[in-house]
């Protein structure tokens, strides 16, 4: 045999030795690769899951807390006076008189979910854990000064020709009590 047949011999000998585990190795490696991809995958479309429940949850808040606000208005629109403001125990009933500057509005002395200082919304949203509430709030008059205030005809003969401001606050929660939604209307009447 020749010099070069002898080291093709021992090359392709020493080769095939080396090599045994080798595809072995590579297998283990690439199968650990596919399983962080499964594992990654699986923890994606579970935090995907999550914040799509989440969304649907604020929604759901948002919504109960419109509905509260809505009926809030109208029972402002059917005030035919603020003598219900005055009686004993309206902050119990949710009427309460604007706290003023520099205090701490009423909203948020509230304690929303004991029951008192604040009114129960009849109007349900289903998927809600608790029906929505609200507080309404008489904030100021405006007394227009002849017709340079006069937008939209508030302060013309009718009624006595003052506004009352009121604000309307409504709170709402979802399918769980981490979700909150508070929304807020400004509403004038003329009284």
């Amino acid at each position: 045999r020749s010099c070069l047949e002898m080291a093709a011999s021992f090359m392709c000998k020493f080769s095939r030795a080396k090599n045994t585990g080798v595809v072995l190795f590579i297998c283990l490696v690439m199968l650990l690769l596919l399983t962080l991809l499964g594992v990654s995958s699986v923890q994606t479309t579970s935090l995907e899951q999550i914040m799509a429940r989440n969304a649907v949850d604020a929604n759901i808040a948002f919504q109960a807390a419109e509905s509260a606000l809505r009926e809030g208005e109208d029972f402002v629109e059917d005030l035919t006076n603020t003598q219900s403001f005055d009686a004993s125990g309206a902050n119990n009933n949710g009427l309460y008189d604007d706290a003023g500057s520099g205090n701490t509005p009423n909203w948020l002395n509230i304690t929303w979910n004991s029951g008192l200082g604040h009114r129960v919304s009849s109007t349900g949203v289903t998927g809600t854990v608790r029906p929505p509430e609200y507080i309404v709030e008489r904030v100021t008059v405006v007394i227009p000064q002849g017709d340079s205030l006069n937008l939209d005809n508030i302060g013309s003969e009718l009624g006595t020709g003052t506004t009352q401001i009121f604000r309307v606050t409504a709170r709402g929660q979802g399918a769980t009590v981490d979700s909150q939604a508070l929304v807020q209307s400004t509403y004038g009447k003329r009284l």
